[in-house]
């Protein structure tokens, strides 16, 4: 037999049994609530069913947060990676939006809480902060557009390494202080040691040269090559 495809109505006796066990009155569809849960004169419980994430569940619940502070969503409890991945995502989200989160295992109706609802506190994480403003300030002009996909973004980083790559493509090998010198470019030597782009080679000791594929890029990226004033450059 095929097997029976999940209802919402699957989630709602297992989660009523939880919070009874803790107390609390339950009743269903009360108003536009799925489930609400009462204990004394405490404020409402209201719980969202789906039987998975989805922006729609998120929209109901924020919008029941306009009859109490505690809404929460649940889901069935599902398994693998996707499903993991996808949890710790919409836990992030509900952080921010205030919301529980509950899962159901169907197979026993485990109830497991994974985040209660509170205000959420954002933390700013000073070190990214510090990048962030560092990258914007040693960007040369703004040669990306907005909403653009992150593959071919021309980031401080590439603009350095196009600065070294203009410097070997006037001069011919050079000694990577001499690049770092006239370039501004202070991690000049590490960035053609490391060669991410595959545009630089090693003519001898401490001195570099471009690649093939560098001579590619010099035509492939003319456009910036001519845009990039040499300034000096500030270490990530």
């Amino acid at each position: 037999m095929p097997k029976q495809a999940l209802r919402e109505t699957d989630l709602y006796a297992p989660i009523k049994q939880f919070l009874e066990a803790q107390g609390y009155e339950v009743k269903a569809e009360v108003g536009k609530a799925d489930l609400v849960a009462m204990r004394g004169e405490e404020d409402p419980v209201v719980i969202e069913l789906k039987v998975g994430f989805s922006l729609t569940l998120i929209h109901q619940a924020i919008d029941r947060q306009k009859l109490t502070d505690f809404v929460y969503i649940a889901v069935p409890h599902g398994s693998g990676r996707p499903f993991a991945k996808s949890l710790k995502n919409n836990l992030t989200l509900c952080r921010r939006l205030g919301l529980g989160l509950l899962t159901v295992r169907i197979k026993d109706g485990f109830v497991t809480p994974h985040l209660d609802p509170a205000p959420y506190k954002p933390r700013q994480i000073k070190p990214r902060k510090d990048r962030l403003l560092r990258e914007f300030s040693r960007r040369v002009g703004d040669p990306n557009e907005g909403g653009a996909t992150r593959r071919g973004l021309v980031t401080t980083y590439r603009q350095d390494a196009l600065k070294c790559l203009k410097l070997l493509s006037e001069q011919g090998p050079t000694k990577a202080a001499l690049v770092a010198r006239q370039t501004g470019v202070e991690n000049a030597r590490r960035i053609m040691a490391d060669d991410h782009y595959g545009w630089f080679e090693k003519a001898a000791t401490g001195i570099y040269q471009i690649s093939p594929k560098g001579l590619e890029a010099l035509g492939l990226y003319s456009d910036q090559l001519e845009g990039l004033a040499q300034q000096p450059s500030i270490n990530s």
